[in-house]
């Protein structure tokens, strides 16, 4: 009879408990840096408290800060094509083909999305501290479009399908290549959205103040929700990979004691 202290199903699970455990807890690790330096970014409101910081700091500049408020297009916002009455500062519409093609090697049709065609358009907008009604006080958000972050809300999609009569049939299948349906969509940047912006403020005239790309280097991001729940999401992944961690430590070192009693015990009444 095999021992069952040295049973292959041992090594797999035991093992396997273990090296999930490890590369969760690289994946906590890291998360949990990255909170750190997300904590060490000065956060603020575009406030009188920001402007009285700016006013005192070297050159009317801090180098790299997190600023969150409310997206107020300066001027006439963007009007949807698709959607009434919804109002943005950036807009992209993206429309793609599909098609399908006839591959010889797997003899059968394969799908395809071909001639992609997008159009940006922006407006320059600014952050103002929610809550406020009525403020003299602002953030100008410069270049967003140079901007990393999912910070576009997709506001319409429709997929129609290509209408093909008898000839358009033949000639796909003659040529190996046919339309199938147009897809289009449209994302938008919309007004009243909290917005939170990681970049180099500076403070321009009296009260004008802009957050840029930063100069040295670093990250330019927007990110569509507050500070405190951009935070909150990344708290709670760190704290996810901590408990995968510890599940599964758990569990290899449980079947791992488990296996090691059971064979000991084995051998003793053997």
């Amino acid at each position: 009879m095999s021992d069952p202290l040295f049973h292959p199903l041992t090594v797999i699970c035991a093992g396997s408990c273990f090296a999930f455990s490890g590369l969760f807890y690289k994946l906590y690790s890291d998360k949990r840096l990255e909170v750190q330096k997300l904590k060490e970014i000065p956060n603020f409101q575009p406030d009188h408290h920001l402007l009285r910081i700016l006013n005192a700091s070297s050159n009317k500049r801090l180098h790299y800060v997190a600023v969150e408020g409310l997206v107020q297009a300066v001027g006439e916002p963007i009007s949807s094509q698709y959607v009434p009455r919804c109002h943005g500062v950036i807009q992209k519409i993206t429309v793609h083909e599909h098609w399908k093609y006839w591959n010889s090697l797997l003899k059968s049709w394969v799908s395809k999305k071909v001639n992609k065609q997008q159009t940006t358009n922006t407006v320059p907008f600014t952050l103002v501290q929610p809550g406020s009604f009525i403020s003299d006080l602002s953030v100008r958000v410069d270049s967003p479009l140079e901007a990393s972050g999912d910070f576009l809300q997709q506001v319409h999609r429709r997929v129609r399908n290509a209408k093909e009569g008898l000839m358009d049939a033949v000639l796909g299948e003659l040529s190996g290549e046919k339309p199938i349906a147009l897809e289009e969509r449209e994302d938008l940047l919309r007004v009243g959205v909290p917005l939170t912006a990681f970049g180099e403020l500076v403070l321009e005239q009296e009260k004008i103040m802009r957050i840029q790309p930063p100069k040295d280097g670093r990250s330019f991001v927007l990110i569509p929700s507050d500070y405190n729940s951009f935070m909150q999401r990344h708290q709670n992944s760190a704290t996810m990979w901590k408990g995968l961690t510890v599940l599964f430590g758990v569990t290899g070192s449980t079947l791992l004691a488990g296996f090691i009693h059971a064979g000991l015990k084995d051998r003793k009444t053997s």
